[in-house]
């Protein structure tokens, strides 16, 4: 085979390959984007009461949320509990007993807009919350962050 013909078959063979990659890659990207997410989003309000180690939270906007499959994680000033609360609980380790609105297994658990829900941070779970502090808290559904809220104490 002369270098000529060489040329014009190794071109269209190139040619070839780069198509391919470029429609594998486009199709991934469409179905990337066009593939239905099954986990909510909503917009929570949160206040801290550090002198009562107390989180209340109110539902503001957005679907409303499985508190049976949500994940949540509270940090103080970065940190987050040593004790994270296992959603709906009545009593855990580092919590008050009792916490109110969709935290409690014995209320609705979907939570919806308008609607409260609280808790307390036992002495025994740290950090704990000190005046001027950062609370932060997040809902994570299948480790996705699904809301999240932030206020000082």
């Amino acid at each position: 085979m002369s270098p000529r013909a060489v040329s014009p078959v190794l071109g269209v063979v190139c040619l070839l390959v780069v198509t391919v990659v470029l429609a594998a890659a486009v199709g991934t990207a469409a179905l990337g984007t066009t593939l239905p997410t099954d986990r909510p989003t909503a917009a929570v309000d949160l206040r801290v009461d550090a002198g009562a180690d107390r989180l209340a939270l109110v539902h503001r906007a957005g679907e409303a949320l499985d508190v049976r499959a949500l994940s949540v994680r509270i940090l103080i000033d970065g940190d987050p509990l040593d004790r994270q609360p296992p959603v709906p609980f009545f009593s855990a380790r580092g919590f008050v007993s009792g916490p109110t609105g969709p935290f409690n297994p014995a209320a609705d658990p979907r939570w919806s807009v308008g609607e409260r829900a609280s808790l307390r941070i036992a002495g025994t779970n740290a950090p704990t919350i000190a005046p001027g502090e950062r609370v932060a808290v997040e809902f994570l559904v299948e480790g996705v962050v699904v809301a999240e809220a932030s206020a000082r104490a």
